[in-house]
């Protein structure tokens, strides 16, 4: 079937319009960021639709574009060269659009903002996310086993020392079953009381007068 053109004049029927409206404005902010992309060109788009909703799309910063705008002096165009201050800004534009792409690359890899993905790049991003999922086990897995090998070193020391005290134990008890041996003294032996009265029991022949 063969496409037929729509002739460029206001649509009457207001939800072709809507529909019209919708459609051609995506496609403008597609054209935006691939002239952005292919040219390195700062772009600032903004549009108003019939309803007074706003809609916009900016390669950078939406305010420092519409500032540098008013402070373009007039005769810009005819300049052959670029200013300082046009490489300096275009530096900026390129640094302020790889840090949004990688904030949204963030954000996608904890699983927001996943419907303006298409099939490839879902898959593109699975991979990902499970290769960054597989080097978090790995890791896991290497803290956990040296953790279990200082667990093990630590018993064996444990066990060491335990033994060596063990060792020690039977070696006093062995020493104080050998030196508190009963002593059995003589009769006749002097015993002194705590006062250091000779008490001792003297045998002997009785005189009697």
């Amino acid at each position: 079937m063969v496409r037929q053109k729509i002739q460029i004049k206001k649509i009457d029927n207001l939800t072709a319009r809507q529909v019209t409206f919708s459609k051609r404005r995506r496609g403008v902010c597609k054209k935006a960021q691939e002239l952005f992309t292919l040219c390195d060109a700062e772009i600032a788009l903004i549009v108003f639709s019939a309803t007074g909703k706003l809609f916009h799309y900016s390669s950078s910063s939406m305010m420092e574009l519409i500032e540098r705008h008013r402070r373009q002096p007039e005769n810009s165009s005819k300049l052959g060269q670029p200013s300082l201050q046009l490489q300096e800004n275009n530096s900026y534009g390129v640094l302020s659009k790889m840090l949004e792409d990688k904030s949204r690359e963030l954000r996608q890899l904890s699983g927001e903002e996943l419907q303006e993905l298409d099939m490839d790049e879902l898959m593109k991003l699975e991979k990902m996310v499970q290769g960054g999922l597989n080097r978090v086990v790995e890791t896991k897995n290497e803290i956990f086993l040296k953790e279990i090998s200082s667990l093990k070193k630590k018993e064996s020391k444990l066990m060491e020392e335990n033994a060596m005290l063990k060792q020690q134990a039977d070696f006093m008890q062995k020493s104080e079953g050998t030196g508190n041996g009963i002593h059995q003294s003589n009769p006749s032996e002097c015993i002194r009381n705590s006062r250091g009265y000779d008490t001792s029991l003297r045998l002997g022949y009785l005189n009697v007068h």
